[in-house]
């Protein structure tokens, strides 16, 4: 990926989870709520299906960002998130990245990073990540 490391560049990723992902995510975790396993369960909630687990949705700001931009030997020191909308299996989203600040001394930059669903162009998260590379900031 060639971003140019300046303040106001922005980059995406597509993705989506499958439900087998969703499962993986819960023996992994040990976070086994009916809300993300069990249709009928999900069925009685206001969701009226299951939800992915917030965590893993997050989960695509880490590969981006430690392994496309800023990339290999970042380390991340901060990510803030709010989960505004819930995410599906099956859905297709778009992770949005954009710097919004860089300390070139100690080589520490803000990225912004939301998830927006494709279909319904609402953004379901939104956080800024802190990411520290030597080479890049």
């Amino acid at each position: 990926m060639n971003i140019e490391p300046v303040v106001g560049s922005t980059f995406d990723h597509a993705f989506r989870f499958t439900q087998e992902q969703v499962i993986q995510f819960a023996e992994l975790t040990g976070d086994n709520n009916p809300l993300h396993l069990d249709a009928d369960y999900a069925a009685t909630t206001s969701f009226k299906r299951p939800i992915i687990h917030g965590m893993l949705g997050t989960t695509v700001f880490t590969k981006v960002l430690g392994t496309e931009f800023p990339g290999f030997g970042s380390i991340y020191l901060k990510q803030t998130v709010e989960y505004l909308r819930p995410m599906f299996v099956e859905t297709d989203y778009k992770a949005v990245f954009t710097i919004k600040t860089i300390d070139p001394v100690k080589h520490i930059a803000e990225i912004a990073t939301d998830i927006i669903d494709v279909n319904t162009k609402k953004v379901v998260t939104r956080g800024i990540a802190t990411m520290i590379n030597q080479e890049k900031f």
